[in-house]
């Protein structure tokens, strides 16, 4: 029987490696419906939002984005909505928007309203069905500035959070595919549904993938950033909300944990649990519920990977005291096939077994929902 759990496994692998969802190129609404270009022009937007604040509320529409730096905000509240870019390096959504900045500008009271984290992001997607390609969203915020002040520094910001992309409740079926997402903490706001992401890159540190959405990332780059300071922890690469009912959260497949230049070895791990606060009928606390999963298959891991893997994480408990969450105990994280420096299998970094891989091929990962992309040959052509 173990022989043949491990045969199964190993066929299991060669499934998942041979080539992730297995889509085809898309063969259907390849045209573009509105244009968007820095400059103005005949039949053209010189606003991302503008070009979707016209589209119909309709299945399948192609926004089209030329080379160049969009600095705004851009709600993607129409299902079927398509952005493509001119290419990763070609084409950037870009705006500054953090956590503690007061909503009305100017106010220095101290009690003023912030932004908070979860209106932060550069990019919101509020509808299903909603692809982006080609492009990348930044939040600009400086987040290195602050981080070289001291503590205790009178211009030292407090919440720092950041979003670039917020993937909310009402969305489902996101396709993410030749995208980079950049930013620092809290880099991709995975709130809800399920979300295909390939070809790929993420950049941040602290928590830069959290939430509690379905997330499977197929060829994708995460790569972490320095830190000002010396510290133990420079960053955590998830902090899952997944909730104890959904039976996948996170999943990396055939991914790499990379690293900027000034990120030490062993600094970062490969996740902790988030446990939101949540109001319920009996007082406001963390979510005992939220029992995070983040799950890494055949992915390459730096040596800036921690070799404990995983950490822990506070939160506010029932009786108002201060609770940690454990990675072992209060989360779902697991890895198979991990390979590279970062790569350990110790006591600390549970591993799937043969059996437990069957479960991680894409259509049960994304529950037998198949994402439509968009080949580079398409691209090409879809843009001349």
């Amino acid at each position: 029987m173990l022989i043949q759990g491990r045969i199964a496994g190993l066929l299991a692998l060669l499934l998942l490696l041979a080539g992730g969802c297995g889509s085809q190129p898309r063969t259907q609404h390849e045209r573009i419906d509105a244009r968007v270009f820095a400059t103005p022009g005949d039949g053209t937007y010189t606003s991302v939002q503008a070009a979707v604040d016209a589209a119909p509320n309709a299945q399948n529409w192609t926004i089209f984005i030329g080379p160049g730096v969009f600095e705004e905000r851009v709600i993607i509240n129409k299902p079927g909505i398509r952005l493509v870019g001119s290419g990763k390096r070609e084409t950037k959504i870009a705006y500054t928007r953090y956590a503690g900045e007061p909503v009305t500008p100017g106010s220095t009271s101290g009690s003023e309203e912030t932004w908070g984290t979860f209106r932060t992001a550069v990019v919101e997607v509020l509808a299903p069905d909603v692809s982006l390609f080609d492009l990348t969203i930044e939040n600009t915020y400086d987040y290195p500035a602050d981080d070289k002040l001291p503590k205790g520094h009178p211009n030292k910001i407090r919440g720092t959070q950041a979003v670039a992309l917020k993937i909310a409740e009402q969305a489902d079926r996101t396709v993410l595919q030749r995208v980079a997402l950049m930013g620092y903490q809290d880099t991709l706001y995975a709130e809800s549904g399920r979300t295909y992401i390939a070809d790929s890159e993420i950049f941040g540190h602290v928590d830069f993938i959290f939430g509690a959405g379905n997330v499977l990332f197929d060829y994708t780059d995460v790569i972490s950033r320095p830190r000002a300071h010396p510290m133990t922890f420079t960053g955590y690469v998830t902090a899952p909300s997944t909730l104890i009912e959904q039976d996948y959260g996170f999943t990396f497949l055939n991914c790499r944990l990379l690293r900027e230049i000034g990120v030490p070895n062993n600094s970062v791990p490969l996740g902790r649990p988030w446990h939101p606060t949540t109001t319920f009928a009996d007082g406001r606390y963390a979510n005992p519920n939220a029992i995070g999963k983040s799950t890494f298959i055949n992915t390459f891991m730096d040596s800036h990977i921690a070799q404990v893997g995983w950490s822990s994480m506070g939160g506010t408990a029932k009786d108002g005291t201060r609770k940690q969450f454990m990675p072992l105990s209060d989360a779902r994280f697991s890895e198979y096939g991990s390979y590279g420096p970062g790569a350990y299998n110790n006591a600390d970094r549970p591993q799937l077994s043969d059996a437990e891989l069957l479960h991680y091929t894409p259509g049960a990962v994304l529950n037998h929902w198949t994402p439509t992309t968009l080949s580079r040959a398409a691209h090409r052509q879809l843009i001349q």
